[in-house]
């Protein structure tokens, strides 16, 4: 073995780095410097390609489904036009090491031209270089990606092999033209679409003729007038001048700012956000982008204005939100003619504006709390997809299946809740107040204090003002006999989650009873306070404090149960937790003492009576369209009931959402199999696995689409259904899901997989058409 000493490798290195510096200068005499193209023209060249009817609809289908969020490869959106122009970076926003936050990267938002984004580091992936076919070819990443894959199929084989990294912790290869070569050299296999099939023929071709073509395109067609005049409306409603109507219009807007608004009387595919803009309506928007949604703006008046959402509708970030009169009426109710006075306008500090419990104490609680829960699942909703496209900080928090319930906003408890927040408001400082945090286990321990007396004064205070009998069924919150957002289910799939209405699958392992102050918490902590771009100690942070959370909305449903269920469910929950911590964060020991649940339990499963008590109370508020009872086949709903009792090893074998078609003659049906994980506490962050209990993982077996993330594919006609449940129901070994995918599964190696694709998208489609979007393929297995 020859060992080269420090000179030797300086000598190669140089040499290297002058090799490739020879290339990028032939590159350049072959097709000219690079710089930004103008790419818009008022009419396409005759005989050309169609960006927006025949390129963009291939996009969607084939490319947005690995590149349409921030966890896309090297940064690469190819969900809108302005994504491709923008091109890839190298610089990862997902990096849980970085001791500094990055600069933010949000498109529409932290540029406004391809030249910014050129200066904020993007390389193209089309080509910027002279005016030919040849350089359009050659001098473009994505032209060269295409055609690497079709020159390099995947392998005949039902895996794929080891050279293809799916972590998603993956180190990113962001070629650029000048290196291409280079790259295809060393990954030949890893054209585009990555580690799926190539192509179909006339997609292929159209998509390489469009980008031979230059990648002209015509200007967006404008917005419609009858939807111009919808925005119109609102943004007058969103703008008055009194102090009132504009701190109302700044507590909606920082619950709102990643909701996709819709009109629901007009085309509700066509959807918008909510921004800060320093123009009034009527004039053109001119964005305020901050890095949190309660920034200081830098300004004396913010105007609150809508726009059209400009990116392809992808699952796992769709958040529809109805704006209609209905809803303006219910505003105007809660914020505007509800009694109360605002003398002046909060600060933007950050210490303050992170805190909503000051910055919008002048609003009722009453208001903000019934406008929490008239949304409740998109309330929920937003800490799991409102700010981030890899949940897992907020995620490893929670159990894999849990179901949500929420307090009565009855004037009298919310009185004493106001009351008790005013001695308190100072005192509940939340991470999102702080940037770049650089010793977080400091900062926790000091959370943790501050807990501890929250939980401590709370305790005291509930067992003076509450009466003996408060805590009964009369808790929780029925949605006033009408609305189906009163109980929610949510489903955790590792680093992402479903949150769904009603109470689905078999009853949980935990359950949460959320009030006004968990909710707000929740939101200011995940969403509006939390920064994808942060450094790890916010990260860090951030999921520390959630464990704080949770824990308040899981003693809040023990206090539901009697005392000796309530100590063997704590235990249960946290197994391997020493008892004082349990203690600590889990109960209110005055109140409990002298408080006894006013609930007339008649078995020793207390838990189980209690869930079919309050499924009881909630009933006239349960859908129906994801339990096993919606599904019209006698046959077929009989078999998949099979599954729905499926505990332990077969559980665990399975993929963490796997979507299954069946077919049958009578009408095909949609069954979302989702995993559920079970572990003996969530209180480490860093010992997940070893917490893990595969013996007692069940699966929820539910019609419909769940998810946005799926691992795997099955097809199975009805005559078959009985063999893939049997199938199922006796894995052993990992050799025996292996079987089942040869059997039923399509895998993403499979010729049949872009045709399989296609189904169920335009299933998706035509079964949700305001709730579904385009599925994320980045968590297909390779099993």
């Amino acid at each position: 073995m020859v060992v080269l000493g420090k000179k030797y490798w300086l000598v190669i290195v140089l040499l290297l780095s002058g090799c490739t510096a020879i290339g990028t200068l032939q590159f350049e005499h072959r097709y000219g410097k690079s710089a930004v193209k103008e790419r818009t023209v008022e009419k396409l060249p005759a005989g050309a390609v169609d960006y927006w009817h025949e390129v963009k609809p291939i996009l969607e289908q084939r490319c947005v489904v690995c590149h349409g969020c921030y966890d896309a490869s090297c940064q690469l959106k190819l969900s809108s036009i302005e994504g491709i122009e923008r091109g890839a970076s190298a610089v990862e926003v997902y990096h849980s090491t970085r001791l500094r936050a990055a600069p933010p990267s949000r498109l529409f938002e932290d540029a406004h031209s391809v030249g910014e984004w050129r200066e904020h580091g993007f390389h193209s992936v089309l080509n910027e270089r002279v005016d030919s076919v040849e350089a359009n070819r050659q001098a473009g990443v994505m032209y060269r990606m295409l055609t690497l894959k079709e020159e390099n199929p995947l392998p005949d084989a039902k895996q794929l092999p080891a050279s293809f990294d799916l972590s998603l912790s993956r180190e990113q290869s962001c070629a650029k033209d000048d290196n291409f070569g280079q790259f295809a050299r060393k990954h030949p296999l890893w054209g585009m679409p990555y580690a799926l099939p190539g192509l179909p023929d006339e997609e292929q071709k159209v998509l390489k003729q469009w980008l031979e073509q230059g990648a002209l395109y015509t200007p967006r067609p404008p917005l419609l007038p009858e939807y111009v005049a919808q925005v119109k409306r609102w943004e007058s409603f969103l703008n008055g001048d009194s102090f009132k109507e504009q701190l109302s219009s700044r507590y909606l807007f920082e619950h709102l700012y990643f909701a996709h608004l819709f009109f629901p009387h007009l085309d509700q595919r066509q959807f918008f956000t909510l921004v800060r803009s320093a123009t009034p309506p009527g004039e053109p928007i001119q964005l305020i982008a901050t890095r949190r949604p309660y920034d200081d703006p830098g300004l004396a008046r913010v105007y609150y204005r809508i726009q059209p959402v400009l990116n392809a509708i992808v699952a796992k970030t769709h958040m529809p939100y109805r704006l209609d009169e209905q809803r303006m009426q219910r505003w105007q109710a809660l914020f505007v003619d509800a009694p109360y006075k605002v003398v002046r306008l909060p600060s933007y500090a950050p210490e303050l504006a992170s805190n909503p419990f000051i910055t919008f104490d002048a609003l009722p609680v009453h208001s903000r709390y019934q406008f929490l829960l008239d949304e409740a699942q998109f309330t929920i909703q937003a800490f799991i997809k409102g700010s981030v496209c890899r949940g897992q900080v907020a995620l490893n928090v929670i159990q894999d299946n849990f179901w949500v319930f929420f307090t009565n906003p009855d004037p009298q408890r919310l009185e004493i809740f106001e009351d008790f927040m005013a001695r308190r408001n100072n005192s509940l400082e939340l991470p999102a107040g702080l940037v770049d945090i650089y010793r977080p286990l400091k900062h926790w321990q000091a959370y943790k204090k501050q807990q501890q007396a929250l939980m401590e004064e709370q305790d005291a205070y509930l067992a003076d003002r509450l009466p003996v009998d408060a805590i009964s069924l009369k808790l929780i919150w029925d949605g006033d006999g009408v609305n189906d957002n009163a109980a929610l289910t949510v489903f955790r799939h590792f680093d992402s989650a479903s949150v769904e209405k009603g109470l689905l699958g078999q009853a949980p392992k935990t359950a949460w009873v959320l009030d006004y102050g968990s909710l707000e918490r929740i939101h200011y902590l995940l969403v509006a306070g939390y920064d994808v771009f942060g450094n790890a100690g916010h990260q860090l942070l951030t999921r520390l404090y959630m464990d704080f959370l949770r824990m308040e909305a899981e003693t809040t449903f023990l206090q539901l149960l009697p005392e000796s269920a309530r100590v063997r469910e704590r235990k249960h929950w946290y197994q391997g937790v020493h008892g004082d911590e349990i203690n600590a964060y889990l109960t209110l020991p005055a109140f409990e003492k002298q408080s006894v649940p006013n609930i007339p339990y008649q078995s020793d499963d207390q838990k189980q009576e209690l869930f079919e008590l309050l499924t009881q109370r909630l009933k006239k508020v349960l859908p129906i369209k994801h339990q096993l009872q919606s599904i019209k086949i006698a046959a077929v709903r009989e078999h998949l009931e099979r599954l729905q009792l499926l505990k332990g090893k077969p559980a665990a074998l399975m993929p963490e959402l796997a979507l299954v078609r069946v077919t049958d003659p009578a009408g095909d049906e949609y069954i979302s199999l989702i995993a559920n994980r079970s572990y003996s506490s969530m209180t480490s962050m860093f010992r997940e696995q070893a917490n893990r209990r595969p013996g007692e993982d069940t699966l929820s077996v539910l019609p419909g689409f769940i998810g946005a993330y799926p691992n795997a594919f099955f097809q199975v006609s009805s005559a078959e259904l009985v063999g893939f449940v049997e199938t199922i129901t006796g894995l052993e070994t990992i050799s025996d899901y292996v079987g089942l995918l040869d059997k039923y599964g399509v895998r993403r190696t499979d010729a049949r997989f872009w045709a399989t694709s296609d189904i169920f998208h335009q299933a998706y489609r035509e079964r949700y058409p305001l709730t579904s979007g385009i599925l994320d393929f980045n968590r297909l297995e390779n099993r």
